[in-house]
């Protein structure tokens, strides 16, 4: 028989009770100070899986700090993909900032409290967090404050330019290559191009070359729906008229924005701040056209793919609403970033296990390749299938393999082998290998093991 609830008892419970009502009214609002405090404050909280870092400052000095979470910081682990999630592009469009702190924090405390889900993915995923990638424009947004906030104050960064109309328009390009079967993928850069964007921008655009992201979601905040690529329209704009702009890895930007409507608690519902968008996702063009947007330059110019998240109706909603808007997103948060874990990836090497990098991935029926980092490893996103897969790089012979996706679920990575050949002089036809990762795999005929890493 159990013993009941006496007073003594209840009484010791009571501070634990409390602590969980405290959680409930943590949100504010913070300001640039009091965000980077909140960021030290999980960095301190949780010393030996985070590291903040500067990507470099806005035009008035303020630092674009990035929270990194991993097993090991500030190192990159062959085969362990990486992941950015960015807020506050739109000044302000404030939402975004807050749910990133919240999920830092969230990260942190279910980490040390043991949730197996979380520490597999901070274990198995280098996860970049950077809440502000404007915090100028906040600054001006939050002295208006809530209630008076205008629909386009403090929207552009301290120069009023629209840091999501400021990256270079690779759109172009691509639909001109499209049509004289040009390059699919890493697009040039325009000359003089760093004169050409704001401070942010460029700061955001070297951290892509830094960083061989494989996934990424943009934060903003003026509607309810998650928006995939293309934004540009292949179409001269018509009056009246909207056109769908699909990328080649359609079906896929599809999938991800799906994971994220399904997983709110309400985007997926469709009506949401008077209007109506099936399923809560988009593509960017059939809902408006836009030039120079930064999920399209990411798809364009590095390996990531990109969506961006229109998660309120309020750009700036009080600070009462936070808590609903924390558990509306926080499921939708961990399970897009689950998502980085789906289709193959592998290792790139030479015949003497030295790894390749840049080497090109593509898939048959999908006009859009990746290529290989600096360590070797590659990361294709692929919904379930069997694909037909070609490894080349300069001085290699292409090769060529069928692989089978599975249905991926949470964590689980499928991985493949790929035989690659090299030629190196002469009468010679040395073996090369993409494969799994397991560098004693020196002979052809090895035995491979597949399954999670």
């Amino acid at each position: 028989m159990q013993q009941g609830w006496t007073l003594p008892r209840l009484a010791a419970l009571l501070p634990g009770l409390m602590g969980l009502l405290v959680c409930g009214s943590d949100f504010q609002h913070h300001r640039y100070e009091d965000m980077v405090r909140a960021l030290y404050a999980v960095q301190s909280e949780c010393p030996y899986i985070t590291r903040i870092y500067s990507i470099g400052r806005s035009v008035e000095g303020r630092h674009l700090y990035v929270l990194e979470f991993s097993d090991n910081p500030g190192i990159h682990e062959a085969l362990e993909p990486e992941f950015k999630y960015v807020g506050n592009m739109h000044g302000n469009e404030v939402l975004g900032r807050e749910l990133l702190i919240k999920f830092s924090q969230f990260l942190c405390e279910e980490y040390r409290a043991g949730n197996q889900r979380i520490m597999r993915l901070i274990h198995d995923t280098r996860i970049h967090i950077l809440p502000s990638m404007n915090p100028d424009g906040y600054e001006v947004a939050a002295r208006q404050g809530p209630e008076f906030n205008g629909y386009l104050v403090g929207r552009g960064n301290s120069r009023e330019i629209d840091l999501n109309r400021n990256f270079p328009d690779l759109n172009a390009l691509m639909y001109y290559y499209e049509k004289t079967n040009g390059r699919n993928h890493h697009l040039p850069l325009p000359d003089n191009w760093e004169q050409q964007v704001e401070p942010e921008t460029l700061a955001v655009i070297k951290w892509m070359q830094n960083y061989n992201f494989v996934l990424s979601a943009n934060l903003h905040g003026g509607a309810v729906v998650a928006n995939y690529p293309f934004d540009k329209s292949r179409d001269p704009r018509i009056r009246g008229r909207t056109t769908y702009a699909a990328t080649p890895d359609d079906k896929i930007f599809r999938k991800l924005a799906r994971t994220y409507s399904y997983a709110h608690s309400w985007m997926h519902k469709g009506w949401n701040c008077g209007d109506f968008f099936d399923e809560g996702i988009t593509n960017g063009a059939s809902w408006y056209s836009l030039s120079k947007g930064m999920q399209d330059f990411n798809y364009l110019y590095t390996n990531c793919f990109e969506i961006t998240l229109e998660l309120s109706c309020d750009k700036f909603p009080p600070a009462s609403a936070l808590p609903r808007e924390w558990l509306g997103n926080r499921e939708a948060l961990v399970s897009y970033l689950e998502q980085v874990h789906h289709g193959i990836k592998g290792m790139v090497y030479d015949e003497n296990n030295n790894p390749i990098s840049n080497a090109e991935i593509s898939v048959s029926g999908i006009n859009h390749d990746v290529t290989s980092g600096v360590d070797g490893d590659y990361f294709r996103l692929l919904l379930p299938g069997t694909y037909t897969v070609t490894v080349s790089a300069p001085g290699y012979v292409p090769s060529t393999s069928t692989v089978t996706v599975g249905p991926a679920e949470a964590i689980q990575v499928c991985l493949f082998t790929l035989h690659f050949y090299l030629k190196t002089a002469p009468k010679q036809n040395l073996k090369g290998k993409l494969h799994n990762g397991k560098k004693n795999l020196s002979s052809p005929k090895a035995p491979l093991k597949l399954g999670p890493r």
